[in-house]
C-alpha cells in the first residue's frame, strides 16, 4: 500500500530514467514524472529551477518520495524509501 507521493524528473532519452520508471511500474508504484527535455521556454526553465531545489547538480533521474530525494537509478534506496 503506497502512501507517499512519488515524483520523478527525467529526460526522455535517459536509460537510467527509463529503468527507474520501469522499476516503479513493476513494483506497482504510482508516480508522476516530468520529461524535462520535452518542455520548452518558461515551463522548462521553471521545472529546471524546481529540480535544482532538490538536486543542485540537476542530474537525472531526480526522484522525490515523500520528503526523501534520490538521485539516479538506485533500486535499493527506492525500495527503502517506499518501505518495500
Amino acid at each position: 500500500m503506497q502512501l507517499l507521493p512519488v515524483k520523478i524528473y527525467t529526460l526522455s532519452t535517459c536509460s537510467h530514467c527509463k529503468a527507474t520508471k520501469k522499476f516503479l511500474g513493476e513494483c506497482g508504484i504510482q508516480f508522476d514524472f516530468t520529461d524535462v527535455d520535452m518542455l520548452t521556454g518558461q515551463e522548462r526553465a521553471q521545472i529546471i529551477e524546481e529540480v535544482k531545489k532538490f538536486n543542485p547538480n540537476c542530474s537525472f533521474p531526480t526522484i522525490i518520495i515523500g520528503d526523501k530525494v534520490i538521485i539516479g537509478h538506485r533500486e535499493d534506496e527506492i525500495k527503502e524509501a517506499l518501505g518495500l
